[in-house]
């Protein structure tokens, strides 16, 4: 049985930093992409940041510089450290299972966390 659990996520003022967790099971973590995404109420699911197996990282243009995406393979667990929040990066976060290169593209992920909410406060 495939999950993924998401954890780290709450409310915090501008500029503060965050750190989100996802651990994985039921797959084979270290020879797949994990990948984060994230949804503002009333908007479609945003890409943030991807990693791949062999740790080549890409980020979104509205995040880079302040986020960081990481990952252990041995705990089968990625993380994304948030900095310099800003109001607008407010939204459920999502990690999902990359098994196909789908990068971007959030409709051809098969497995997915059940979120977990970020608000930042101005």
């Amino acid at each position: 049985q495939v999950q993924l659990v998401e954890s780290g996520g709450g409310l915090v003022q501008a500029g503060d930093s965050l750190r989100l967790s996802c651990a994985v099971s039921g797959l084979t973590f270290n020879s797949i992409s994990m990948t984060w995404f994230r949804q503002a109420p009333g908007k479609e699911r945003e890409y943030v940041s991807t990693i791949s197996w062999n740790d080549n990282r890409d980020y979104a243009s509205s995040v880079k510089g302040r986020f960081t995406i990481s990952r252990d393979n041995n705990k089968n667990t990625v993380w994304l450290q948030m900095n310099s929040l800003k109001p607008e990066d407010t939204a459920v976060y999502y990690c999902a299972a990359d098994l196909v290169g789908a990068g971007g593209r959030a409709d051809e992920y098969d497995y997915w966390g059940q979120g977990t909410q970020v608000t930042v406060s101005s």
